[in-house]
């Protein structure tokens, strides 16, 4: 699965915004792990993000 998130982060943020130094790239892998888990929605998941899917499912 870890792969498969690495792939998606290369393919979705890295190969687009091309940061220029490390503090930029800490930034955006930080900010395109909260948009991945909160924003992203997935069709597997009825349209849903990873964490709604998971406190609807939790309640």
């Amino acid at each position: 699965m870890i792969e498969s998130f690495f792939g998606t982060l290369k393919a979705e943020y890295f190969h687009l915004a091309a940061p220029n130094s490390i503090d930029a790239l800490e930034a955006g892998v930080h900010d395109y792990v909260h948009y991945y888990n909160h924003e992203r929605i997935k069709l597997g998941l009825h349209e849903l993000s990873q964490v709604e899917y998971r406190v609807r499912s939790t309640a």
